[in-house]
């Protein structure tokens, strides 16, 4: 055995097979219970103190003793490339395996579906060879090595840290095991090496087809059939036979090349994912099949034309999120259930495309990808972010580049679903990218290929990527280069709006500059998964039989980040960045993309109503609609809609029925919303999904303002306190003027928090200055900050309240603060809460696209996000009145205009000081806010900031409100 294999760039192994495109099944599964044993290195000597382990399973999540760790793209080790750390957890993992019989005399293949980071294959205590990509298949040829009717056994060992993990820094727990799928498998000795498949959607097929003997030398007479069925080609029979002579270029290597155009073939898009099956056979001499293999086949193109990506001719936005393997029971491991509900979820929500960020993702999701529908970025694992700028130009590393790259290709050539490869992640940019470039474009010249690294420091760099593809890149930045006269390729973000916490702010003005603007389509969402891993509370250790329910971790649980495992060095909660939480209940930002991606959309140009299709393929047949008109304080007057036949692109009239707007009510507030469902279940989709919910205005509001002038005066007196606090039976504590918010992640990140902090907004020191009483009114002035803030409260008594009139004035020092606004508390008691405003779910100023406005209503409780780490979370944008009861007592809120509105059981600073859940404890009172101003949420995590429009300054904010009790 070669020396120390896992610190040798350059070294691959012995018996490795060369990887192909073809999926066997498993004949000999061996997943399940192996015996294991954890070594401190792989130095170390195997004993005979052996425990059990589950294959496919990461040790770091089976109390094995070593845990995971979180960075982002620290090492976690400090030596230089390739030099692993001395102490680097080995797992050995081993069990007997029955070689059935009937194999003898054929070819038997050991298949590891991935392990973390070095894989050793023994066989028999004979060295089979190593593998070294943690995202990708090893096999092994191990004929020779097994006796078929007898019991070996099999060991596989795995090395944590490699000379490999250096390329494999992405932003991720960091785990040791076997994470895919461990079988055994054999061939005929005469068997198809590889098949390769080219389909256009004009109906051309061609089917490349490698044959090899595991003699070595290939008997005479064989040849090549392919059958492809499920064509209508006008017969009750599926597409006959295609027959092509062998073409043997030597005495071992044989290659078939299949040609023929199919008629009225469909073509394969995300939208319209048809398939068809392929059967290629082998045969010897005396036609028996000797091997096969069934492919599913959509035919489609895709190419760079100018600025556009076009697929199947058309230019298509590219609405995607970027994927990593995950499940917070299991890490790394993830089943073929829990994929389809992974991509069945994006495809309600709007989602299109997938970036495999940043490795090659097991090909289950590829095939999933191809039935249910999702154009795919199949990025190498290839990430060298540490050492980024050293790497990629180091030689000793050249040969792990191009075989990353080109056995991802390999694998994954016959998915229609790909339509870009990628050659990893973060890694700068150097020769040995060029070297991968060049063998993938000579593999496959029919897919574009891009990679960020190489227009990192200039969108106009070099041709290696074929798309412009930046990361977090500004709206001001993309639309510059989009009009500069420059950009010569498509525009597509690799990154963008990153998800952490409570965050994606300007995602719908993203979208409006990428609507707007030629050149731009789309980009990808950093990212779909929360990376809470579940964490006992007892213990600290990972909870593979842990509980959860609707974002939140069961009792005696947690969601774990960096640092909670006692892992160092580690990057916090920058793990938590996704668009769903850990048990992929989907984040409020989910329904503002759900909106912005809709296949539907309304537009009103003076009173005509226009329905639009966005979809690029296909018509609106598969979706039914229903129109819901919504007044405030009148009931939802609802009527079915009729969807017209209206091609790709296109729009048509929609006139909603005279009987729903003939006689509106009242004579506030109007909305027209049309609720898009599913017709017919959909393989993503249960019949009655909601897809969408565009809305129009028909009238706005009527009532005069200041809410005083409606004459309704008359109520009991004012009483305030010694400091000109309201009192009031109903509240635990006065309406008091509020600056600050517990920081989101963006906050804190962006070192918001820490200013706000320094300049005393958390707890402002309130001042008053005088009470003044005019009749029935109380004016109370008081002073903030040291006079830097100026606040005027006014308490007018109402036939069933108090009328609010508020006035704070901020000093030019106050460039950005987090809100203005009034915070109160209720007593105990009130349980729900009924509003008209935006809604049902979250919404702030800069998201707000995906809350339709109307009347909603949920249990207080409700209305709190469970952000990973506690922040501020649970608004409602556009709030215009609201109302809250308990068993006992109900109390009303009107605003003067549509405001920024949270209602929840913690005051900010219980969050702020909170870093998990289960530390905080959920107040009786209701903690109410009322924010004439509510600054945005921005994505300065990892990003852009808000845009200047949603940013809170110096200056003078008004707002009025009353509080009503019945």
């Amino acid at each position: 055995m070669v020396e120390r294999p896992w610190a040798s760039p350059e070294l691959t192994g012995w018996r490795r097979l060369p990887m192909h495109s073809l999926r066997r099944p498993a004949a000999v599964p061996l997943d399940g219970r192996w015996r294991f044993q954890l070594l401190p290195s792989p130095e170390a000597e195997v004993t005979a103190a052996w425990e059990e382990a589950d294959v496919p399973g990461c040790w770091t999540m089976q109390d094995s003793g070593d845990l995971p760790q979180y960075t982002n793209f620290r090492m976690p080790w400090p030596d230089l490339p390739p030099h692993p750390p001395a102490a680097n957890p080995t797992g050995v993992y081993e069990r007997e395996v029955a070689v059935p019989a009937d194999w003898a005399g054929r070819r038997i293949i050991l298949h590891v579906g991935a392990a973390e980071s070095v894989l050793i294959a023994q066989i028999g205590g004979v060295t089979a060879g190593i593998g070294k990509d943690s995202h990708l298949a090893t096999e092994f040829d191990v004929t020779d090595l097994v006796r078929p009717g007898e019991t070996t056994t099999v060991r596989l060992t795995v090395v944590k840290w490699s000379d490999a993990t250096f390329i494999e820094d992405q932003d991720q727990w960091w785990h040791g095991g076997i994470t895919r799928p461990v079988l055994l498998y054999s061939t005929d000795p005469l068997y198809l090496a590889d098949v390769r498949v080219t389909a256009h959607r004009g109906g051309h097929l061609r089917v490349d087809a490698d044959v090899r003997s595991m003699h070595g030398r290939l008997p005479g007479g064989w040849r090549v059939s392919a059958t492809l069925g499920g064509i209508d080609l006008g017969v009750d029979t599926a597409y006959g036979a295609l027959l092509a002579e062998r073409d043997q270029i030597s005495a071992w290597e044989g290659r078939v090349r299949l040609r023929r155009t199919i008629p009225g073939v469909r073509p394969w898009s995300a939208e319209l994912p048809t398939l068809y099956d392929l059967v290629v056979r082998v045969h010897d001499a005396d036609g028996t099949v000797t091997d096969e293999t069934t492919l599913r086949v959509g035919f489609r193109d895709v190419e760079v034309s100018g600025r556009d990506l076009l697929v199947n001719g058309e230019r298509v936005y590219i609405r995607g999120v970027n994927r990593h393997d995950f499940h917070p029971r299991t890490g790394r491991v993830v089943s073929p259930e829990d994929m389809r509900a992974d991509l069945m979820t994006m495809k309600r929500f709007g989602f299109n495309a997938i970036r495999t960020s940043h490795y090659p993702n097991d090909p289950v999701l590829l095939d999933l990808a191809d039935e249910l529908g999702l154009y795919v970025v199949d990025e190498a694992n290839v990430e060298s972010h540490a050492y980024a700028r050293e790497i990629c130009d180091d030689p000793a590393y050249l040969s792990a580049f191009v075989d990353r790259v080109s056995r991802m290709a390999r694998r994954d050539v016959n998915h229609p679903s790909v339509i870009i490869w990628s050659l990893g992640n973060e890694s700068d940019y150097g020769v040995n990218h060029d070297a991968a470039a060049g063998w993938l474009r000579a593999f496959d010249p029919t897919r574009p290929v891009q990679y960020e690294g190489a227009i990192k420091y200039d969108f106009d760099g070099g041709p290696i990527s074929d798309i412009v593809c930046p990361m977090y890149a500004s709206i001001e930045e993309i639309t510059a280069y989009a009009r500069s006269g420059r950009q010569d390729r498509p525009l597509i973000l690799c990154e963008y709006s990153h998800a952490m916490g409570n965050s994606n702010g300007t995602l719908a003005d993203y979208w409006a500059a990428i609507e707007s603007t030629p050149g731009l389509q789309g980009g990808f969402i950093w990212e779909f998964w929360d990376h809470g891993l579940l964490q006992r509370l007892d213990d600290g250790l990972p909870a593979p039989e842990g509980t959860y329910a609707a974002g939140v971790a069961g009792p005696g649980y947690r969601w774990a980040y960096g640092g909670d495992f006692g892992d160092e060095p580690n990057d916090g909660n920058f793990c938590a960045d996704g668009v769903v939480f850990p048990d992929r209940t989907p984040k409020p930002a989910m329904y503002e993309h759900r909106e912005l991606a809709a296949p539907v959309r309304l537009t009103d140009d003076a009173g005509v109503i226009r329905v639009h299709n966005r979809q690029h393929f296909r018509d609106l047949s598969w979706l039914t609609a229903e129109w819901l008109l919504d007044a405030d304080g009148a009931a939802v007057r609802t009527a079915p809609a009729e969807l017209p036949d209206i091609r790709p692109g296109g729009s048509a009239l929609l006139t909603p029925p005279a009987a729903l707007i003939g006689h509106l009510p009242g004579d506030g507030e109007l909305w027209l919303t049309l609720r898009v469902t599913v017709r017919d279940d959909q393989p993503w989709a249960a019949a009655g999904t909601t897809m969408c919910l565009p809305q129009i205005r028909l009238r706005t509001e009527r009532r005069d303002l200041p809410l005083r002038a409606s004459g309704r005066v008359g109520g009991p007196p004012i009483e305030v306190d010694h400091d000109g606090l309201l009192v009031h039976p109903l509240l635990a504590a006065p309406p008091t003027l509020s600056l600050w918010r517990a920081p989101t992640d963006n906050d804190r990140l962006a070192g918001l928090g820490a200013r706000w902090a320094d300049q005393g907004l958390p707890e402002p020191v309130r001042v008053p200055v005088d009470v003044v009483r005019d009749g029935d009114r109380v004016t109370v002035h008081a002073r903030y900050l040291g006079g830097l803030v100026v606040h005027e409260q006014s308490f007018t008594p109402i036939a069933d309240g108090i009328l609010v009139e508020e006035t704070a004035v901020l000093g030019d020092a106050l460039t950005d603060v987090a809100r203005v606004g009034t915070v109160f508390e209720t007593v105990a008691g009130f349980e729900r809460v009924s509003w008209y405003g935006q809604g049902p779910w979250e919404t702030y100023p800069d998201r707000c696209a995906g809350g339709p406005v109307g009347s909603h209503q949920a249990a207080i409780d409700d209305l709190f996000t469970p952000y990973l780490r506690p922040q501020e979370s649970g608004g409602r944008h556009g709030v215009r009145r609201f109302e809250l009861t308990g068993p006992a007592h109900t109390l009303r809120v009107r605003l003067d205009g549509p405001r920024q509105v949270s209602l929840t059981r913690y005051r900010a600073a219980d969050l702020a000081a909170a870093s998990h859940h289960d530390e905080l404890v959920p107040r009786p009172e209701c903690v109410v806010h009322v924010d004439a101003a509510h600054r945005g949420l921005g994505t300065a995590s990892c990003g852009p900031d808000t845009l200047p429009a949603f940013l809170v300054g110096p200056g003078t904010h008004r707002w009025s409100w009353t509080l009503e009790t019945t």
